[in-house]
């Protein structure tokens, strides 16, 4: 109030939490989010159930997949879910182990602002443990070859358990691996680069997921256009058209005038020749399939049915670019640009009996390549989509970086245990902050005992002991609920999932932490004016 008038501050839509309140409630909201996904992790984690407006089904066990379905209204609580949203397009795997740190990072910030250490000390704390975990992960992190395919298949197949593709795993996880390193480009350094696009992967619901193929080529979603052309063709070399293959129509208006019957046959026989040139420059090329992005006029196809020519029109620009890359040939405009060096070459090309499917492969050596995936249902070709999909990027990220670590809680132990000590030399309240930073490690191991049944307290003191006598790959057994060493036992997992984890992870709980005043607009209210509070 100013001599009796009200300031002005904020209109009367803005709902306001300040202090302790918008703190608390932003660590509830990470905290209900984190509990969410929190019965996923791990091998024998549950699955979730998502059913949208629209009476949509969805049932998976992938922390970005649920998070991203859910519809979360809570500023906090996006912001959790942008961190496994993250998580998933960096490294395409380890979203729910990056949700539930942030809980865990929110729930000990909590008891730390409950004994009034400042949110700058904690968020501090927090930025020093961050630096020396990813440190210690340097020292824990293993060398992993380029030809290492046993190790590889052991990093898919790590990925995928507790999947619904865990009766087909091992064929999956040869599938993906060689998949990835057909596509992955080896630099001048000796290091590789892998592009996630140059893989592919394509559903089709029918036989068993034991009938995965991995295809060196490409799959198009589109049947030959003439049932009188061949349905299967060998030694094949394509043809990749931008344009249309019939008779275009003018940049300018015109009008043609026909008086009599003689003009009009004319007229029919010189757009028929010129469509029969058009096909006979395709064949002239040597291509026996034609890929076209755009029409194929029936008499065209006439004619290439006649010369043995599988065709397809209206193909996706992406889908060109794909077979572009696969088959190793040049997209051109016209079929008069067509040569011998711009066709794409393969060894076969077929339609997928009862489905609309074209299969080229056999390509020498396809710098992209596709999984196909099969199923009984369209909810389990989409679950085995999802567990492809995290295999291949856990598989490229262990390739481009060469290094790998244990999995099974053994990292989250060896990292409690050496940010206890650390914290031990840094003293002050910021000594609270890192200790607390350690202990929100201890969710890992505590959850994945919890989710296969066993008693918590009792694996998370066995791991603890078995790592201060040394034993820095020992892990939890989820099957058997034995402590043992998880490198021998082949639970693996890439560096880059376990860093980007932690770093996302901590980095939005420093974010949260520090927020202390919620200006909130609320769409439904009316605006107006309000008086300071």
């Amino acid at each position: 109030m100013l001599a009796g008038q009200p300031i002005v501050i904020l209109r009367d839509n803005v709902e306001r939490t300040r202090g302790f309140e918008a703190q608390r409630s932003n660590i509830m909201a990470a905290k209900a989010i984190a509990a969410a996904v929190r019965t996923t992790l791990g091998p024998r984690g549950m699955d979730k159930m998502l059913v949208s407006s629209s009476g949509d089904v969805v049932i998976t066990n992938d922390g970005a997949t649920i998070l991203h379905e859910m519809s979360v209204q809570h500023p906090g609580g996006k912001l959790v879910v942008e961190v496994a949203e993250t998580q998933d397009d960096e490294v395409g795997d380890g979203t729910t182990t990056a949700t539930v740190l942030v809980g865990s990072l929110m729930e000990e910030a909590e008891d730390l602002l409950a004994q009034e250490v400042h949110p700058t000390i904690i968020a501090q704390g927090y930025r020093l443990g961050m630096e020396q975990a990813l440190s210690i992960l340097d020292e824990l992190a293993i060398t992993v070859g380029f030809d290492d395919r046993e190790n590889l298949l052991k990093l898919a197949d790590t990925a995928m358990t507790g999947k619904s593709i865990e009766a087909a795993k091992e064929k999956i996880s040869g599938i993906v691996v060689d998949a990835v390193r057909q596509v992955a480009v080896r630099n001048d350094d000796g290091t590789y680069s892998v592009d996630e696009d140059d893989v592919k992967i394509k559903k089709q619901v029918g036989d068993t997921m034991r009938d995965a193929k991995l295809i060196r080529g490409v799959v198009i979603d589109k049947k030959r256009v003439f049932e009188q052309m061949p349905d299967a063709v060998t030694d094949v070399k394509v043809a990749l058209l931008a344009q249309p293959l019939e008779v275009t129509k003018t940049q300018v208006k015109s009008k043609i005038k026909i008086t009599t019957s003689d003009q009009m046959k004319a007229f029919t026989e010189q757009e028929r020749e010129s469509l029969r040139k058009l096909a006979e420059q395709v064949v002239a090329s040597g291509a026996n399939v034609v890929l076209c992005q755009k029409g194929i006029a029936d008499a065209v196809q006439y004619y290439l049915a006649k010369h043995g020519v599988y065709a397809l029109e209206d193909v996706k620009e992406e889908d060109m670019k794909f077979a572009a890359k696969a088959l190793c040939g040049t997209i051109v405009n016209k079929p008069d640009e067509l040569t011998a060096a711009t066709l794409g070459h393969a060894e076969a090309a077929e339609e997928v009996p009862d489905a609309d499917l074209t299969v080229i492969s056999g390509c020498e050596n396809p710098k992209a390549v596709t999984i196909l995936l099969r199923g009984t249902s369209q909810l389990l070709v989409d679950e085995l989509e999802r567990a492809v999909y995290d295999a291949a990027r856990v598989v490229q990220d262990a390739i481009e970086d060469s290094k790998f670590l244990v999995g099974g809680g053994s990292v989250e132990t060896e990292l409690q245990i050496r940010l206890r000590d650390y914290a031990a030399t840094v003293g002050g309240r910021v000594q609270l902050a890192i200790e607390a930073f350690a202990n929100s490690f201890e969710v890992i191991p505590r959850t994945l005992a919890e989710n296969s049944g066993f008693d918590t307290i009792d694996k998370v003191v066995a791991l603890r002991k078995a790592h201060a006598d040394g034993a820095k790959h020992t892990g939890l057994n989820v099957y058997t609920g034995e402590v043992m060493d998880m490198r021998e036992a082949g639970v693996i997992e890439p560096l880059r999932v376990k860093t980007q984890a932690i770093k996302s992870a901590t980095e939005t709980a420093m974010l949260l932490v520090r927020v202390d005043d919620m200006m909130v607009t609320q769409s439904g209210k009316k605006a107006g004016a309000a008086g300071a509070q």
